[in-house]
């Protein structure tokens, strides 16, 4: 960025008059530190507020082959998108093209196409409030659900859970209830690489009195000790010891872990019954399923022995306000939904829900994930959201369910959808079984993405591809009604300003708002109903429209500039929107996963250096790992039963009921993780999850439950 242009623009990263980070969705504290920001923050901040650009020379130079043989991490550092690049039919290179020919392009296509349900349109989660409302509005008004995005490939597990058991799909908790709370587990959760500041809120937890639980298949250098650097104590002393009981559990073992806590609960007769008798359901056949719990099998899945689970249940016991927070690491297995459920159970047994310092806490990763599927960014939206809809603009909604990720991937594959337009991200590293959706991909007519900077998602094309370049979070987006500011949702539900100060990097880029109301008024024509160039020239006219739809956004515009927190029935008044208008407590069967001889079961993970599929370096500082990413991390006994050492290169092969897959030449490296588990970098190791392996409910790939065997790798 520059050494003054890079402190400027640091100075206003997640600061009340500054820009939110890109980087991840925890919140901020109501006072803030000058320094609001993770090294992580750092690098996406810098990543996309770099000086380097990629211009039209670039594309000239580069044919679409010679890029593909680059590696994902040149690819990033090559600089931003300067403007609209297209790939002809027949061609394999991308030229320029104008912002208008671009969108007739896609007008056209979309208007040759048999039905509305042939286009998919995916979105990212770094989209901000107003370009999702205006996107999931254009896409419907066009007459499709088709709207999957990165939530389907993440915390769908966790929507799908807590609206089963709560009514509402997010977590209960504020910040301020981290900080005051008695007890918290930190569940499939790294945050000292995917979102750092976490652990200030811990620190200051921890300095209050709380105890932490952490529960993973791998220890997490962060988790152990952390060295705040905001502090003297953290830059020159020991730091604060966080983890008082790490419970190294193996992959797939949770669901476990919290049924053995939930009987421990039950038999010590800790459970709150006036809670439960005001509040609950289904005690009675939860409470018969807890004492069927087999043992055996509990320590099987767990890698644990009693004693350890029984220390965690005492501290639970002990607790009055308990909190679990989780991620990714819970909610990609086959039974995530089932497993986050089981963690409703633990919280509601002891009366910890609409408590402060108390509650549920998915952590988002993208900064405007849980926003995006506010402003209904939803394959499947709910008929109330459809009829607010139709109430606000005049036209009726498709009611249909339409395709999530993995839906999409078979709709293009099959020819039932032939146009896929992304807004942000990069689909084909981000989604399963990477050969099958690149193949998909390759099945359509166009291809378009709306990005920042070049990714290998630009490389896998239908037969016409178009690139769209898009302001960074962190620049200015002047429209013809003045400077505009854009509004996000962060993991705890509150919402706020973001407004950028740098220059963009060029005069061709728009914004994501721009772009989406400017293809809307291209394909659909103007409307008074829906004013397209309106809501583009002033993005408080888009936000008096989600005040209209969207409960909980009433006086948007005036209440942004303070930020607000969205309802949360539970949370706030111990009302349960349920079917019955109480909390469920569910029934959720283990059914242990058990390898076969010789086997490791594998989870997907980040690097440190790693921000969700953009690869900020090679290295992986925290775990020890230098120089490369095809690694696969598997304990030292492990290693030894199967002949092999510590720098040893080795394919890995998933094992599934449809045949095999392999991802080949990772060099395998000594790691204590849980014995009989491995770990390796997402998304190399993508290519071992098929595509119709998913959780139960939410449809979600399941990239933490692969059964592998290593195999030596050829010469």
């Amino acid at each position: 960025m520059g050494p003054l242009r890079g402190a400027r623009t640091l100075s206003r990263v997640n600061q009340k008059e500054g820009f939110d980070c890109p980087g991840c969705a925890w919140p901020e504290a109501d006072h803030r530190h000058v320094a609001e920001f993770c090294e992580n923050g750092v690098k996406a901040v810098a990543e996309e507020a770099t000086k380097s650009l990629l211009t039209r020379e670039f594309f000239e130079r580069h044919d679409i082959d010679q890029l593909a043989e680059r590696s994902d991490y040149w690819l990033g550092t090559q600089g931003r998108l300067t403007e609209p690049m297209v790939k002809r039919s027949g061609s394999n290179r991308y030229e320029p093209i104008s912002w208008d020919d671009a969108f007739g392009l896609i007008a056209g296509e979309l208007e040759r196409l048999d039905s509305p349900d042939e286009a998919v349109f995916y979105t990212s989660g770094r989209t901000s409030n107003e370009a999702a409302f205006c996107y999931q509005l254009f896409v419907r008004a066009l007459g499709t659900n088709n709207l999957p995005d990165c939530s389907n490939l993440c915390h769908e597990s966790s929507g799908v859970a807590l609206t089963e058991a709560m009514g509402v799909s997010k977590g209960s908790v504020s910040l301020e209830d981290i900080h005051s709370a008695d007890l918290i587990f930190v569940v499939g959760q790294n945050p000292n690489t995917n979102h750092p500041r976490m652990l200030t809120a811990l620190e200051t937890a921890k300095r209050s009195g709380a105890r932490i639980v952490t529960v993973n298949p791998l220890p997490e250098p962060g988790l152990m000790r952390f060295k705040n650097p905001q502090t003297a104590r953290g830059l020159i002393g020991r730091g604060t010891p966080l983890s008082d009981l790490f419970l190294q559990v193996r992959v797939n073992g949770d669901l476990a872990l919290f049924k053995a806590l939930n009987r421990l609960i039950v038999d010590a007769g800790g459970v709150d019954r006036a809670f439960v008798d005001a509040h609950c359901d289904g005690f009675g056949e939860l409470r018969r399923d807890l004492e069927a719990l087999s043992w055996p099998d509990v320590e099987y899945a767990t890698g644990l022995d009693r004693a350890r689970i029984e220390q965690a249940a005492a501290l639970a016991l002990e607790s009055e306000r308990t909190i679990v927070c989780w991620a990714m690491g819970l909610t990609q297995h086959r039974n995530a939904v089932a497993t986050i459920r089981e963690i409703a159970n633990f919280l509601l047994l002891r009366g910890n829900i609409g408590r402060p310092g108390a509650g549920l806490c998915p952590v988002r990763g993208h900064s405007n994930v849980q926003g995006d599927r506010t402003m209904g960014i939803w394959e499947r939206p709910t008929a109330e959201f459809l009829d607010r809809l139709r109430a606000a603009f005049g036209f009726e909604p498709p009611r249909e369910p339409g395709f999530d990720v993995v839906k999409s991937i078979r709709a293009m594959r099959d020819g039932t959808a032939r146009f896929f337009m992304a807004v942000g991200g990069n689909f084909l590293r981000a989604a399963p079984d990477t050969e099958a959706t690149a193949d998909a991909l390759r099945r359509t007519h166009l291809t378009a993405h709306v990005s920042t900077k070049l990714n290998r998602s630009h490389l896998v094309t239908g037969d016409q591809a178009l690139i769209l370049p898009a302001l960074a979070r962190s620049e200015c987006d002047l429209q013809a009604g003045g400077e505009q500011v854009v509004s996000v949702e962060d993991s705890m539900s509150m919402v706020h300003a973001s407004r950028g100060r740098l220059q963009p990097a060029s005069d061709s880029l728009r914004s994501e708002v721009a772009i989406v109301c400017g293809l809307a008024r291209r394909v659909l024509g103007d409307d008074p109903a829906i004013p397209w160039g309106e809501f583009e020239s002033d993005y408080s006219r888009i936000r008096a429209k989600i005040a209209e739809v969207v409960p909980g956004f009433e006086r948007f515009d005036e209440r942004l500039a303070d930020g607000f927190m969205l309802p949360h029935p539970p949370r706030d008044e111990l009302r349960f929107p349920t079917a019955t208008g109480r909390a469920r407590l569910t029934v959720n069967e283990l059914d242990p996963i058990r390898p076969a001889e010789g086997r490791l079961l594998l989870q997907t993970m980040r690097s440190h250096d790693q921000y969700n599929t953009t690869i900020y370096g090679l290295n992986d500082r925290y775990r020890g790992i230098k120089g490369g990413r095809r690694v696969v991390l598997v304990h030292p006994d492990d290693l030894e039963e199967r002949g092999l050492r510590d720098g040893d290169h080795v394919d890995l092969v998933g094992e599934w009921d449809d045949g095999e897959r392999r991802a080949e030449r990772f060099r395998a490296t000594s790691y204590p993780t849980a014995r009989g588990c491995a770990a390796a970098y997402f998304p190399e190791a993508n290519a071992l999850v098929p595509l119709d392996s998913t959780a139960e409910g939410s449809n979600t790939p399941t990239s933490k439950s692969i059964v592998i065997r290593l195999e030596a790798s050829a010469a």
